[in-house]
C-alpha cells in the first residue's frame, strides 16, 4: 500500500509543540495508474524506434526532434547526427524544400497530409523515395 502521508505541528495556545497531526491518504491506485502510463510510454516509444518505417519528428521550429533507426538506417544519418538540425533545410534537397516545409508547416498548424512522395539523400548522395505522412504531435496540454 502507498500513502501519502501530511503532518502539520500542533501547537497548544502558549505555542508550545504537543505533538503532530497526520493525515494518510492512500494512493495505491494513482501510483499504479502512474507505473501504467510509464509502461506504455515506453512502449510506444520501443514502437516507434524499431519500426519498419522512417519515423522522424520536427518541433514547431522545424528542427528534428525525433528520427527512429529506420530512418538512420536509410539516410545514413544517426540520431546523435541528426537530433536539433532543421530537417527542410539540412536533409532536403533544395528542388523539393518549399514543398516539404508546406506540408511540415500545414501539419504543426494541424492540418494533416497523407501519401506525400519526396527524395530524400542519403549520407553519400543516394536518392531515396520517401512517402511522407505528416501528422500534429501534441503534448498533453494540446500544444504542438
Amino acid at each position: 500500500v502507498e500513502v501519502l502521508l501530511n503532518a502539520t505541528p500542533r501547537i497548544d495556545s502558549n505555542g508550545k509543540l504537543v505533538g503532530v497531526v497526520g493525515v494518510g491518504q492512500d494512493i495505491t491506485e494513482k501510483k499504479q495508474a502512474e507505473f501504467e502510463l510509464t509502461r506504455v510510454a515506453d512502449d510506444l516509444r520501443k514502437l516507434i524506434d524499431t519500426a519498419n518505417a522512417p519515423i522522424f519528428g520536427i518541433d514547431p521550429a522545424g528542427r528534428v526532434n525525433e528520427w527512429n533507426q529506420k530512418a538512420a538506417e536509410i539516410t545514413g544519418r544517426p540520431k546523435d547526427e541528426v537530433m536539433g538540425h532543421d530537417l527542410v533545410a539540412e536533409f532536403i534537397s533544395p528542388d523539393y524544400r518549399d514543398s516539404v516545409k508546406d506540408v511540415l508547416d500545414n501539419a504543426l498548424n494541424g492540418v494533416e497530409t497523407a501519401n506525400f512522395e519526396f527524395p530524400l539523400y542519403t549520407k553519400k548522395g543516394k536518392r531515396v523515395e520517401v512517402l511522407l505522412n505528416a501528422t500534429t504531435r501534441r503534448d498533453a496540454n494540446g500544444n504542438v
